[in-house]
């Protein structure tokens, strides 16, 4: 299954609203799972075989956000297309295809 995921705090008290910090703990936690994952400029997707182990770096990565503010914000779409590995690229790979061919 593939989850796509946005985690960011709110009333950090910082003049510069940034939340960059905040974000950086949140990707450590997905890089050391060890799952499959990209990040890009709004979403962090990673791909795992099951939704306990996916939802648990979700979960624990949104843990990592909370001491940057007082409230932390959620936004997750999933992919769950059971007996399917390697998604991650295997979508952008059939788009490209998909473009290739018109």
């Amino acid at each position: 299954m593939l989850v796509a995921f946005s985690v960011a705090p709110s009333g950090t008290g910082r003049e510069d609203g940034s939340v960059h910090d905040a974000v950086a703990a949140a990707v450590t936690v997905v890089r050391e799972s060890g799952l499959d994952h990209r990040t890009d400029a709004m979403f962090t997707t990673i791909e795992g075989p099951d939704w306990d182990t996916v939802m648990d770096v979700v979960k624990r990565a949104t843990e990592a956000v909370a001491p940057f503010g007082s409230r932390v914000s959620l936004v997750l779409k999933a992919d769950i297309r059971p007996g399917f590995e390697g998604e991650l690229d295997g979508k952008l790979e059939r788009l490209e295809a998909a473009i290739d061919a018109l």
